[in-house]
């Protein structure tokens, strides 16, 4: 039961075409088919009959089979497709010209049989039989049934859809029967292993999809809508048209697909899509009937003004020119031609002349809404023809020769196959009508063929039988008095170099009559400064502009990712360029600077001054008693302390990064260690009034200089150290700022830096547990008091001065450590010399021995 199933459709085909199974009776064999053959529609007898077959009808009648009784012979309904109707009756033009030609085929008449394929596969497979084995509807043969005559056509011209085409070269293939069609612009037929007698003499739709997807990213339109015939010619046409879309970035919003033979439904499901679309640019690879159908359904209820890109089918169709919705399509045509004398014989028709062919009678009758008497009425209720009409006053696409597109593609084609028949039957002087020749033989002479027709136009194939590809960009744009034209805008070629195939000649009017390209675009191009990120579950097209992160830009529109900036440069405020970070260091024009150096002069010049006042009384009694010697080398370290700081200020440079760190360590080690001498000195003084106590024999001025020297060279052999094996060296710090940079002095060894700090500090304590051990011993003028308090300031300075020097930003790192200088030496200058110099200036009477020997009472100071 399966089986039988399966084959069913299979002897309906075999029915509808007129074959039947092998049942032939014993000698004589006879064989008769079942259903009468297929009359063509225009017909002329001539040695070599060329066969053409045209979609002049939308529609095949047709009715449910029951395999209980043959079907009805298969016919045409529905409207008449004018345009069609003029390639047929050209090819039969140009049949009559290459008649009258005397260097092409002289002697020689060549015949036509064109078919109405209905726009219909049934049809079309029909008459490729009837193209392989002839009109005879009985075979009598003595030997065997099956064996048949030659073929009743050596080629043929058409069709013009691709399905059909694709269904009729399967067939004509298997029997070597070149087929060139007009206008089958389906990619699939260029294979020929499948198509092995495909030829046609419009380009593949290859060109055309690349071509399309080339000028919709050329206008930046990346969000578009498609919609195509669902057929051969449309959905592959679609596909190459998506792939290639695909990679230039391009995003469909949707997709549909729709065949004039579908139901209603269907047709409404997709002008629906289209009308709650945000895509503004629709791409339509339509077959000119399915377009029709759309566009009437579209104008019912009209969509938002639609940019509509359209394929070489429908782009160039005179009978869409009366929807207002597309003004301002483009898309690619075929050049357009002249063909002369075509326009005369098209018109040189008569009611007479007419009622030859069922197809002229339609025409006629079709045109002025008459009835010829005695023929079937298109037009019900029309009224009989009575001879007035005028076919030169006639405005349809029949008459219409003001843009021959196809129509010059029916012309070459006809050519192509008349000078393949030349190159088979003819020599260098006659050709010889008698000549038999197999349909193989025009097949392999069409792939030499290389001529150009009489109107100018090259004719040949390559390997896959196709032409080289050149369109038109077509413009329908609005004139001056309403109506809508074709105007040519722009070129392609194929055969130019890549990237110089397609230019724009000319300004294009967009929808609405607009000068302005339409956008159309999921999301607004994304400005310099930001990035495109893609929205989640949608095309790429769809996308959030993200601002640059910290650091990074990007200097075009649209980008992808943001870049980061060099090391040394920042974006600025827009994020679209990189600037150069400014350099922060402690210049010596700072407001913060200029307050350091004034104390650091001042505190020098206090120093000096403290100096001359000491050299001033240097033999009065609080001065020797205070160890002057010692003094003054204190008073010399406190002054290149102060000044030291002022190594700090200013650009960090190689030389300055090692003098600053090393001059401080060395003074403030100086200063430390003379303060540390006078301690003990204080100690050893008071130990030597003890009876029997020779202590000071041991640590007398000798042994002083020479401690202050000891200590200091110590600090001195750690910053050697220091400096050999990783000195400082100035540094720009990336890390604290990321806006800008800081310039300063990097350590270099970690480890130099702070046992530099921590000899100062340990000194310094040493320092301060002398003082303190000394503070109480008897004296009215205790100089281990003040060196305690000094120590205590100085120890404080330093302990506080690690944490902020660590968490100090910039610039304010240096002003830490020189506040740090200042601080610890003014406290020491402050503590240890300022009430000395109080007593030698304001208080000249308490300057005696007695009163610092305590032997004179006296008031706290």
């Amino acid at each position: 039961m399966q089986l039988t199933l399966s084959l069913m459709p299979f002897v309906s085909m075999l029915l509808i075409t007129g074959l039947r199974p092998a049942t032939c009776k014993a000698n004589p064999v006879s064989c008769r088919l079942w259903a009468d053959p297929q009359l063509p529609g225009l017909s002329m007898n001539g040695d070599f009959v060329i066969g053409g077959i045209f979609s002049i009808h939308y529609y095949m009648k047709s009715e449910p089979n029951t395999y209980t009784k043959l079907p009805l012979q298969p016919q045409c309904s529905g409207s008449m497709d004018f345009r069609e109707f003029r390639f047929a009756r050209a090819m039969e033009f140009t049949i009559h010209e290459i008649n009258n030609r005397t260097d092409l085929l002289p002697g020689i008449t060549l015949g036509f049989q064109i078919h109405d394929s209905c726009s219909a596969v049934p049809m079309a497979i029909k008459v490729a039989f009837q193209f392989a084995n002839g009109l005879e509807s009985s075979f009598n043969d003595s030997e065997s049934c099956p064996k048949s005559a030659a073929a009743a056509v050596p080629a043929l011209v058409g069709e013009s859809a691709s399905t059909p085409s694709i269904s009729m070269a399967r067939i004509l293939g298997l029997f070597g029967i070149p087929q060139v069609s007009n206008y089958a612009t389906c990619a699939c037929l260029s294979d020929k292993r499948q198509y092995p007698a495909f030829f046609r003499t419009v380009p593949s739709d290859q060109h055309q999809a690349a071509a399309l997807a080339r000028m919709v990213k050329h206008f930046g339109w990346t969000w578009i809508g498609a919609v195509r015939s669902d057929s051969d010619y449309g959905n592959n046409g679609m596909a190459t048209f998506l792939k290639a879309a695909q990679e230039e970035g391009i995003c469909v919003e949707y997709s549909e697909a729709y065949y004039r033979t579908q139901p209603r439904s269907k047709l409404e499901r997709v002008a629906n899509v289209i009308r709650r679309s945000t895509a503004r640019v629709i791409v339509a690879f339509l077959a000119s009937g399915d377009m029709k159908f759309l566009l009437e359904e579209l104008a019912r209820d009209p969509p938002p003004p639609l940019q509509w890109i359209g394929s070489e089918t429908w782009i160039i169709e005179t009978e869409f020119l009366k929807f207002n919705m597309c003004s301002g399509a483009v898309g690619f045509g075929i050049p357009q031609s002249v063909i002369p004398g075509l326009r005369e014989f098209l018109l040189d028709l008569t009611p007479a002349q007419a009622l030859k062919s069922h197809l002229l009678t339609e025409f006629w009758e079709r045109s002025f809404s008459c009835s010829l008497k005695g023929q079937t009425d298109y037009s019900e209720g029309a009224r009989e023809c009575n001879g007035s009409e005028d076919i030169r006053a006639l405005q349809n696409p029949y008459t219409d020769t003001s843009q021959l597109r196809v129509t010059n593609m029916v012309y070459k084609a006809t050519y192509a196959i008349a000078h393949a028949i030349h190159g088979v039957i003819c020599n260098d002087t006659q050709c010889d009508k008698t000549t038999k020749f197999a349909p193989w033989q025009i097949l392999q002479q069409l792939k030499r063929v290389n001529f150009t027709t009489k109107n100018g136009y090259r004719v040949n194939f390559d390997s896959k039988g196709d032409p080289a590809a050149a369109y038109e960009l077509i413009n329908w744009q609005i004139k001056k008095d309403g109506t809508i034209d074709f105007v040519t805008v722009g070129q392609y070629d194929s055969s130019k170099p890549r990237g110089q195939e397609f230019s724009i000649s000319r300004s294009i009017s967009w929808m609405g009559g607009q000068t302005e390209v339409p956008v159309s675009v999921c999301s607004e191009s994304c400005p310099p400064g930001t990035r495109k990120a893609v929205q989640k579950g949608k095309p790429i097209c769809c996308y959030d502009c993200i601002p640059c992160a910290e650091g990074e830009i990007s200097n075009s529109t649209d980008s992808l990712n943001c870049v980061r900036c060099p090391p040394e440069f920042w974006p600025n405020v827009q994020r679209d360029s990189c600037y150069p970070k400014p350099v922060e260091f402690l210049s010596w024009d700072d407001t913060l600077s200029i307050i350091l150096t004034v104390f650091s002069v001042a505190g020098a010049f206090v120093a000096v001054c403290i100096g001359a006042i000491f050299y001033k009384h240097r033999t009065s009694p609080i001065v020797r008693a205070n160890n002057s010697e010692l003094s003054f080398l204190l008073l010399f370290s406190l002054t290149l302390c102060f000044l030291c700081s002022l190594t700090f200020i200013g650009r960090p440079s190689e030389w300055s990064c090692m003098l600053r760190h090393t001059a401080f360590g060395i003074t403030f080690v100086l200063c430390i260690s003379c303060v540390l001498g006078k301690t003990i000195v204080v100690l050893m003084a008071f130990r030597a009034t003890l009876p029997g106590s020779n202590v000071m024999k041991w640590f007398g001025p000798p042994q002083q200089r020479l401690s202050v020297l000891a200590f200091t060279l110590i600090q001195i052999i750690i910053c050697i150290l220091w400096l050999t094996i990783s000195p400082p060296f100035p540094l720009k710090n990336f890390k604290h700022y990321k806006e800008r940079i800081i310039l300063e002095c990097g350590l270099g060894s970690a480890i130099g830096f702070w046992a530099v700090l921590g000899y100062i500090g340990l000194l310094a304590l040493l320092c301060f547990v002398l003082a303190f051990l000394a503070r109480k011993l008897p004296d009215n003028f205790n100089e281990a008091k003040f060196i305690t308090f000094s120590m205590l300031i100085f120890c404080a300075v330093w302990i506080t001065f690690i944490p902020a020097y660590v968490s100090s930003p910039g610039k304010f790192t240096v002003a830490v450590e020189i506040f740090a200088i200042l601080a610890s030496s003014f406290g020491l200058i402050i503590c240890i010399f300022a009430p000395k110099c109080f007593v030698i200036v304001f208080r000249p009477e308490k300057n005696t021995k007695k009163h610092l020997m305590g032997k004179v009472p006296s008031k706290a100071l």
